[in-house]
């Protein structure tokens, strides 16, 4: 069932890498923080509808989670925005890199000392030294 997820996660990638692209387009033709509204509209419709379908009838639930928990939208704003602004400059495998990086640095952090209640995994010295390859391995696709 892992390998399951672990498909359904490259899929996930490999949608982000398209979304990249084509918010970058998108933020080209109207303006980014436009490109970058109208691409969550779209996302905030579709989600409505497929909730609306096929959602288990708890989203007044969100009035009794913690605050923090709500925050998640306002990230994804943030990320979404800054790909819409940065892809055009740089390029969609080159804005992943970083994207994947800060991803892994921070998730490594969340996992090390177990925040938002997750399970704590140690931050180790394989977990460095693949970080480590990471950031060589974004020297040399940004490198010219």
């Amino acid at each position: 069932m892992k390998w399951l997820w672990m498909t359904m996660a490259l899929a996930a990638g490999m949608a982000v890498s398209i979304q990249a692209g084509v918010n970058g387009g998108l933020g080209r033709r109207v303006g980014v923080l436009e490109g970058s509204f109208v691409s969550f509209l779209i996302g905030t419709i579709v989600l409505f509808l497929v909730q609306l379908f096929f959602g288990k009838g708890e989203l007044l639930a969100m009035f009794s989670v913690p605050k923090w928990q709500l925050i998640g939208g306002i990230l994804g704003a943030f990320y979404v925005f800054v790909m819409v602004l940065i892809v055009p400059k740089v390029g969609v495998a080159n804005s992943l890199m970083a994207v994947v990086a800060g991803q892994l640095v921070m998730s490594s952090i969340v996992d090390h000392f177990g925040l938002f209640g997750g399970q704590r995994i140690p931050f180790d010295l394989t977990r460095f030294a693949a970080i480590g390859f990471l950031f060589l391995a974004i020297w040399l696709f940004f490198r010219k």
